[in-house]
């Protein structure tokens, strides 16, 4: 409508302005002048519709702007999990305080089980015998001292009756000795037959000494010996010799079985190995280029059928000739048995270690939509709160932001809050 009125007006002052050179000899620039306010009409409104599009422009590009500028101040609000402390209790979700800790540089080398050389004990026959009796089998579990063995053997009977006579003789010549002292003493005897009675004396000591030392040497107790030495009682069983452990621990091998010759020359020796896996030992492989970073007690991680932690005590100063690296040793706790052996781990060495201002357990951290979350107790259950994380050694992680020291965290089944969080969620949705 407003464009109708500005030509309908172009028009009427163009007939005015027509009729009025009609009468005059200017005719033709009346016309030139019709032509140029014509123009000017159209270019005034032209502009007009210019302004008017720029202002409804101007007017969307503004709401655009408060648009996203209300979303980009909009704050992510932190999810609550409301559930019970008889709930929590239940699903043995612990908390802890998160607080200021260590942040370790770690490496990572394989390694293989061993006994620990100083927990493994060889049982040996220290005599020429028969074994009779084998009191313990493969996998028994046995005491340092205890009897697992009895064999039958003429040395130790020759040995025992040689004991038991010099334990005699050694009584007569004492009481021989005390007679001709009293003698003397009362000038009865001679000092000549004196001095040969103490000689024999002596010599009846020496023997019975002797004797008794030969029996400890081949590991006759000093209890049987006692026993021997009693003369009251009738000596039997004197071929009877006790094999005993000399370790605490678990029999591993068994090499020997009833009726078999030991001692002799082409004969077996040894009976059993027990060995002691209530610590076990790790050779680590490490090369030439990590290994200024690895010192004798440091603490390390071994994975394989469990998780342990154990201390370097051996870095050995020569490289092996075929592999061309260090041999390392670790001693690991193994109290519950899980490492046996033989099998293949791998050890994450702690060889650097940094003081971070926050750290909290790894386990503590869940991811829910892309972003790393630690569940922060409250009166009412849990915070699911977005947290920045920094250096990470593996069991521990660094926090930068979103959590302050003090804050109370759940660090042990953190996936069944995440599965909450989830399901709230869910229903919520419908």
């Amino acid at each position: 409508m407003k464009r109708l009125g500005l030509v309908a007006g172009c028009l009427l002052v163009g007939t005015f302005v027509g009729a009025y050179f009609f009468h005059t000899e200017d005719f033709a620039a009346g016309l030139n002048n019709l032509a140029g306010l014509n123009s000017q009409a159209e270019t005034s409104h032209s502009e007009d519709a210019a302004k008017d599009t720029g202002h409804e422009h101007e007017g969307k590009s503004a709401g655009v702007a408060s648009h996203a500028e209300q979303d980009g101040g909009q704050q992510t609000e932190n999810e609550k999990l409301a559930m019970a402390a008889e709930q929590i209790d239940r699903s043995k979700i612990a908390v802890k305080v998160a607080a200021p800790g260590l942040i370790s540089k770690r490496l990572r080398v394989p390694g293989t089980i061993l006994a620990d050389r100083n927990r493994v004990g060889r049982v040996p026959s220290k005599v020429v015998g028969t074994v009779v009796e084998l009191k313990k089998g493969l996998g028994d579990a046995v005491k340092a001292g205890e009897v697992i063995a009895i064999l039958d053997s003429r040395e130790v009977a020759d040995a025992k009756s040689e004991f038991i006579a010099a334990v005699v003789n050694f009584g007569l010549q004492d009481t021989l000795y005390r007679r001709e002292k009293t003698l003397w003493e009362k000038q009865v005897s001679s000092e000549q037959r004196l001095l040969r009675a103490e000689a024999t004396y002596r010599e009846a000591q020496v023997r019975r000494d002797v004797a008794k030392q030969k029996l400890s040497a081949l590991g006759v107790s000093e209890k049987a010996v006692l026993e021997l030495a009693d003369t009251g009682q009738v000596a039997t069983r004197l071929e009877r010799y006790e094999i005993k452990s000399p370790i605490s621990g678990r029999i591993v091998e068994q090499l020997v079985d009833i009726g078999t010759p030991m001692g002799g020359e082409g004969q077996a020796h040894e009976l059993y190995a027990v060995a002691d896996l209530s610590k076990v030992w790790v050779e680590l492989t490490v090369s030439p280029q990590d290994l200024p970073q690895i010192k004798e007690g440091q603490r390390l991680t071994i994975e394989g059928a469990g998780k342990s932690d154990g201390t370097i005590i051996f870095t050995s100063p020569v490289l092996n000739q075929d592999t061309r690296s260090a041999r390392v040793i670790a001693s690991v706790e193994n109290a519950e048995g899980i490492w046996r052996p033989g099998s293949f781990v791998t050890a994450d060495i702690a060889v650097a270690e940094s003081r971070a201002k926050l750290v909290i357990p790894k386990s503590a951290l869940q991811t829910i939509e892309g972003g790393a979350r630690v569940f922060v107790r409250t009166p009412e259950g849990f915070e699911a709160r977005q947290v920045t994380i920094g250096n990470d050694d593996g069991d521990a992680v660094e926090v930068l932001s979103g959590l302050k020291p003090g804050e109370p965290i759940a660090i042990a089944n953190t996936f069944l809050l995440k599965a909450e969080l989830g399901k709230s969620e869910a229903e919520h949705d419908h």
